[in-house]
């Protein structure tokens, strides 16, 4: 049976996309690229970095991202390889990409029939074996333990705009059965402001180790989130998981919008977690926090959360690993 393994598990490599889209950063698409390349440079100290741009626009990425980060010519519609990346298991020691169906989410954002494609064609390029889904499924909206437990919200799972003809039974059976899964932690909620991807759980929870999550939660009870993130930490409760809490969810206003900028939004590579952060007074302190509840890599905070949730994501929301094959 496949089994997904945890983002914690060894990479291989990380592959990140080149932004493209005018009609999400507007004016600002050179800032939204300029980030995109400090975030593949960061991470290239620590493990192989590919990033994914079209043919007319991969040598100026090269440009920007510099000598340590590999750039592959492939056509995209936009930079979130999260959702439309292919999502990796593994079944008998083989390395599959799933290669799930991508919508631009729930049709918001098009055309996006290039990143309809980009998860197979990004696997055949690598030379991964690849397993067509006929589900509907964004990386960005399940996190995996990588030992039969897997995390999402329903309010992205079970919107109609997502899989319609299916229930939230037959869903849950779809997963369990591409997934090898035990259990799945159906979480209530993502972000009040996540309108774009309907609530994607990498917002809200994350796998750190097996049945070990971090929970962003909201210590402003002014802010509608506050109830919404308590909810989701009473349902993870319930499983028994050992549960840790970000309780600092910024807002704050960038190019003339008001946006969160969740650190929850952090993702894990060998040796190191990269963490958005904002300029926020508690950037210091929530990297202290999650340094402590992942203390064996490196915490880097890279001031890139802004033009980045501007654009509608985060750090982990651009990238996608290549699990290592042990």
């Amino acid at each position: 049976m496949p089994r997904m393994p945890g983002e914690f598990a060894p990479h291989e490599r990380t592959v990140i996309a080149w932004p493209t889209r005018d009609d999400v950063y507007g004016k600002h698409l050179d800032e939204a690229r300029a980030a995109h390349a400090a975030l593949a440079r960061t991470i290239s100290g620590y493990e192989p970095v590919t990033m994914i741009a079209n043919q007319q626009e991969a040598e100026y990425a090269a440009e920007l991202c510099g000598s340590t980060v590999d750039v592959v010519a492939l056509p995209i519609d936009d930079s979130w390889f999260r959702d439309s990346g292919p999502i990796y298991v593994f079944d008998g020691g083989e390395r599959i990409a799933g290669n799930w169906i991508f919508n631009g989410w729930g049709q918001k954002f098009v055309p996006f029939d290039k990143d309809a494609a980009v998860a197979s064609a990004w696997a055949k390029h690598a030379g991964h074996s690849v397993r067509d889904i006929d589900m509907v499924l964004e990386g960005g909206s399940i996190t995996s333990d990588g030992a039969g437990l897997l995390a999402t919200t329903e309010q992205c799972l079970l919107h109609q705009n997502r899989n319609p003809q299916l229930s939230k039974a037959q869903i849950e059976q779809r997963l369990r059965s591409e997934f090898d899964l035990n259990e799945v932690m159906w979480l209530p909620h993502g972000l009040s402001m996540d309108a774009d991807t309907d609530g994607h759980v990498d917002n809200v929870a994350i796998f750190i180790a097996p049945r070990t999550m971090v929970f962003q939660t909201c210590d402003d009870k002014l802010l509608s989130d506050h109830l919404r993130l308590e909810e989701n930490r009473k349902v993870a409760q319930s499983f028994g998981v050992t549960m840790h809490e970000i309780p600092v969810l910024p807002v704050i206003e960038y190019h003339g919008e008001r946006i969160q900028v969740p650190y929850l939004n952090f993702y894990m590579i060998n040796g190191a977690v990269i963490v958005p952060v904002c300029g926020h007074a508690a950037d210091d302190d929530m990297l202290a926090l999650i340094g402590e509840y992942i203390p064996d890599r490196d915490i880097i905070g890279l001031d890139i959360g802004g033009i980045l949730a501007y654009g509608g994501g985060g750090i982990h929301c651009i990238t996608q690993q290549i699990p290592a094959v042990l």
